[in-house]
């Protein structure tokens, strides 16, 4: 595709994606901060909330993700798509055949996310990358996309590999991409949604919940899962004092 077209499309592509963070955090930071900022306090993780100048930080560092998010999206859905396994219609495979492509990416995200953030914990790339979103140990939904340029690149680069493995069309990967982003709302809400027990179910066990990635914001280390703790689980992980956490943030009167 030739480069003035790419230019043309830059900004359609990224008021697409950017809005579509605005209206998730946004949302999330109108009900839970301002207008029943009172009526969830029961369900708030931390007893403090972020500064001011937290907020407009990472709402900041959030915008210049998007930009990166829409670079790769054009090199994908654009440059390099004659060479992913992206299918050119909807109607080559049936409704059903689609959906069941989203369980092959949510497994391949969780478990690209889980290795690229414990690499990012490694010192030499923590002080001069992943700090920029630890400067948020109170998390807050602006906090979702709040990356270094680098750690940006790496986060946005999924939408490159889900097209390079999995056999699906650009609007399924666009619809995934907005679970992802609300999902990642909830981790860096500072309210827990889930009921108290839900942690010790069967299912819950292996959850990521708001309250452990809160827990991975204030302590830095341990539960660096997406969307699950499978992988936490599975390589010991999981802090310690995880359940111990979620039981006092849901067990509130």
């Amino acid at each position: 595709m030739e480069l003035e077209k790419l230019t043309d499309l830059f900004p359609k592509v990224y008021f697409n994606i950017g809005i579509r963070y605005l209206l998730a955090a946004g949302l999330a930071f109108l009900l839970f901060y301002v207008i029943f900022r009172k009526r969830f306090l029961i369900k708030r993780i931390q007893a403090t909330f972020p500064r001011t100048a937290d907020y407009w930080r990472d709402l900041l560092y959030s915008l210049l993700t998007v930009f990166f998010f829409t670079i790769i999206a054009l090199l994908t859905f654009f440059v390099l798509k004659p060479y992913t396994l992206l299918y050119d219609s909807l109607s080559d495979k049936t409704v059903w055949y689609w959906l069941l492509t989203v369980i092959p990416m949510f497994f391949i995200h969780d478990f690209y996310f889980y290795w690229a953030h414990r690499l990012m914990h490694h010192p030499a790339l923590f002080k001069r990358v992943h700090k920029v979103h630890h400067l948020s140990t109170n998390p807050s939904p602006w906090t979702a996309y709040a990356f270094h340029p680098l750690e940006a690149f790496i986060e946005a680069a999924i939408i490159l590999i889900l097209a390079f493995t999995v056999p699906t069309h650009a609007f399924i990967i666009m619809l995934f991409m907005i679970f992802q982003i609300i999902y990642n709302v909830y981790g860096h809400l500072g309210y827990e949604l889930f009921p108290k027990g839900f942690n010790k179910t069967r299912i819950g066990r292996y959850v990521n919940t708001s309250v452990a990635h809160n827990q991975h914001h204030a302590r830095f280390h341990g539960n660096y899962g997406l969307y699950t703790l499978i992988w936490d689980r599975l390589f010991g992980t999981v802090r310690d004092d995880y359940d111990q956490s979620f039981e006092q943030a849901t067990g509130k009167k």
